[in-house]
């Protein structure tokens, strides 16, 4: 006798399971090519790191030759120099500067659109054009000195972009002109979303506007400057097409960053192996900045 009560489980339909099946589908090419052209070269880098490459990538292991090698060249030693200055200044004045900005915005100011649309206006350019049109106008024979002095202002001088002792700061300019407008759109986003109604309540008890903003607004931009800082110190350490467009690197190596340094070693100097472990070294810090970042995101939304 058949137990009717235990039926069979009805197979769904081929539409549904193609349905589950699709979107695996179409992500698996971009999956699989992340996975080879990113994880993979990271992997084959950090290889080579640890290899005598030279003109063409070698498979005879040196151990950790390449990175004490490294750390005795002295243009290693000025490029993570001129990082540390150009990421700190371009980080703390890129944040400052935004939230200045950000704060002028959020008063309801009139032509608010047209003038945001200024400030961002940089950011779609790209860090070649932003290199090119900035050692034009810093120029001494042709930028704005020249045309001061051409003026009549015979006395002006503003020749950093030739002095090695100056030339890393042009590259700062630049980069916060480019980037500054982007940092003030996230601020702007972070105040428009706190409670007027919290603010109000601070200005009745009679909190100053000083006060107002050290007390509460700041506080409660700190997912914003999170996230500023961190893609700020990102760009900082991979800065290579600014700095190239910029300075090419001088005068000399003054402005010589580990991005640039990689580049010369790998591709110009033939020395794959030491520029590989340069690129390691580059690959950790950024690491050190975005993984704690990471982890502190998600620990709050658990």
């Amino acid at each position: 006798m058949t137990d009717i009560s235990r039926t069979e489980p009805r197979s769904r339909p081929i539409g549904d399971r193609f349905r589950d099946v699709l979107p695996k589908l179409v992500l698996s090419p971009s999956v699989a090519m992340v996975a080879i052209f990113v994880y993979g070269f990271i992997a084959f880098t950090l290889y080579l790191s640890f290899s005598d490459s030279r003109v063409l990538p070698s498979y005879n292991l040196v151990g950790w030759q390449n990175y004490e090698f490294l750390f005795r060249i002295r243009a290693w030693d000025t490029a993570v120099v001129n990082l540390v200055i150009f990421g700190t200044l371009y980080i703390a004045i890129c944040c400052t500067l935004g939230l200045l900005l950000a704060i002028l915005l959020d008063q309801k100011i009139r032509a608010e659109g047209f003038i945001r649309t200024v400030y961002l206006y940089p950011m779609a350019l790209s860090f070649i054009v932003t290199g090119v049109a900035w050692k034009w106008f810093l120029d001494p024979g042709i930028g704005l000195e020249a045309v001061l002095r051409g003026w009549g202002w015979e006395s002006f001088r503003f020749g950093w972009i030739k002095d090695s002792d100056m030339a890393i700061y042009t590259i700062v300019i630049a980069a916060v002109w480019q980037t500054s407008g982007f940092v003030m759109a996230m601020f702007l986003a972070g105040l428009r979303g706190i409670d007027g109604e919290i603010l109000k309540a601070a200005q009745i008890d009679g909190a100053s506007t000083l006060a107002l903003y050290r007390r509460i607004v700041i506080p409660q931009l700190r997912p914003a400057f999170m996230s500023a800082f961190v893609v700020l110190a990102h760009m900082a350490i991979k800065s290579y097409d600014l700095v190239i467009a910029l300075t090419g690197g001088g005068p000399g190596n003054a402005t010589e960053v580990p991005a640039t340094f990689m580049y010369s070693y790998t591709f110009t100097r033939n020395q794959m192996g030491i520029g590989a472990a340069s690129a390691v070294i580059m690959l950790m810090t950024i690491a050190a900045i975005i993984v704690p970042y990471l982890w502190s995101e998600l620990r709050e939304k658990k």
